[in-house]
């Protein structure tokens, strides 16, 4: 078992490690360098990997054993979401404003010392949504983006990469719309949190979701 991850040269490209070879402190980090042109970021989400670090940081490979992931169908709908969603508060819209939405992500908020997504971050998936790869689901209110999320998307796989909310409920009427509109068959949420929990979001084990990234990637 590694007690030290694979370092990756700056030039690297092709296949990742094996998930396998992660550590379990810090859980799930594989890898250490790299780089973030477009087909490197590709590979990595579709062996079920994704980079997260700080500025003052390498890149930082990740797989972390469990996974936490959403099944759109087990999306879980309060009463409170339920009555926003009926009001219409908020005009959903799908990749209009995708940069915003990643510098929404990226404002500071309260009690949380820092961001990750940094410039170079951004940059790297901003290239992606020109691909056709990263995409926004962005909820309005008097044509003001009020709340929203993005992530990759791989096949029949929604890779999750985070969210924000400036009014209530915004962050989540733009998932529903992910899970009931764009209907992947998976949403990788990445890490477990009480939020995504309370949403339906459950955890797997790394193995299991590795097989479901396969099938849902196209790869089998």
């Amino acid at each position: 078992m590694n007690d030290t991850p694979i370092y990756l040269p700056d030039n690297f490209s092709g296949t990742f490690p094996s998930t396998q070879l992660a550590l379990t402190e810090p859980d799930g980090l594989l890898a250490v360098g790299g780089n973030l042109k477009p087909e490197t970021i590709l590979q990595a989400y579709s062996q079920g990997i994704f980079p997260w670090y700080s500025d003052d940081q390498p890149i930082l490979w990740w797989s972390p054993d469990p996974r936490c992931v959403l099944y759109p169908d087990k999306l879980k709908i309060s009463r409170s979401l339920k009555k926003t969603l009926n009001k219409k508060i908020y005009e959903v819209r799908m990749d209009t404003a995708f940069r915003e939405v990643i510098q929404a992500c990226a404002a500071p908020r309260k009690d949380e010392p820092g961001t990750w997504i940094n410039n170079d971050m951004l940059n790297a998936y901003c290239q992606l949504h020109e691909l056709g790869y990263a995409h926004s689901v962005e909820c309005w209110n008097n044509n003001e983006l009020v709340g929203g999320l993005y992530g990759i998307k791989i096949g029949n796989m929604f890779f999750g990469e985070s969210m924000f909310s400036q009014q209530t409920d915004a962050s989540k009427v733009a998932l529903e719309y992910l899970c009931n509109t764009v209907k992947p068959k998976l949403i990788d949420v990445q890490v477990y949190s009480e939020h995504m929990a309370s949403l339906g979001a459950e955890s797997i084990d790394r193995d299991k979701f590795i097989e479901l990234v396969n099938s849902y990637c196209g790869k089998t």
